[in-house]
């Protein structure tokens, strides 16, 4: 499977705003080729209570709906 990175940056370049607006940011870090994103939460996102919520329901979210071949999202 070749899901293509640039695609996955301009997923989370939707999301950088939001996380910015409180400290934060996000980088993708590699894509496995079981589909499966790795990315980094960094700023204040990095130590927040609310960090893995952030990943599910905005990250996550928002790579899949922009790029469907990827199964999973994970913050390392």
């Amino acid at each position: 499977m070749n899901i293509e990175k640039d695609k996955i940056e301009s997923a989370l370049g939707k999301i950088r705003p939001f996380l910015a607006a409180d400290g934060g940011n996000v980088e993708l870090v590699d894509v496995d080729e079981d589909g499966t994103v790795k990315v980094r939460l960094t700023g204040a996102c990095g130590g927040c209570a609310m960090a893995e919520m952030t990943l599910r329901n905005a990250v996550e979210k928002t790579i899949k709906a922009e790029v469907p071949a990827v199964k999973a999202v994970v913050s390392v």
